[in-house]
């Protein structure tokens, strides 16, 4: 399981995360840092990523055009990477069983 982390998250979760998530990566290692969806979209699915974004957006996207890739929404607010960190890390059972889902295109988590 491939993670790319969107630009309203903290680049530390790619290092923060490791364990679990290895060879995950932010749009900003990948040369994305300020591109718009559709291009952050085409390189996670041309790459196996699922996309992690706090952007409502990418939900959006899944929703029109479903997956590949598929989408973990964030929903806390106002947080810290840490509180991010932690949600990842308590919700890894879940964000397994959705990558192995071969028909959900999103997953909330808050």
């Amino acid at each position: 399981m491939k993670l790319i982390f969107d630009e309203n998250l903290s680049p530390k979760l790619v290092r923060r995360l490791a364990d679990l998530f290895p060879d995950s990566a932010h749009v900003r290692d990948v040369g994305l840092k300020t591109a718009d969806d559709p291009l952050v979209w085409a390189y996670a699915q041309d790459n196996d990523f699922m996309i992690v974004s706090k952007d409502s957006d990418m939900h959006d996207r899944s929703l029109i055009f479903g997956y590949p890739p598929k989408v973990i929404w964030v929903r806390l607010g106002n947080c810290s990477t840490r509180q991010v960190e932690d949600l990842l890390r308590r919700e890894f059972a879940a964000i397994k069983k959705f990558y192995e889902d071969d028909y959900a295109s999103f997953l909330t988590l808050s």
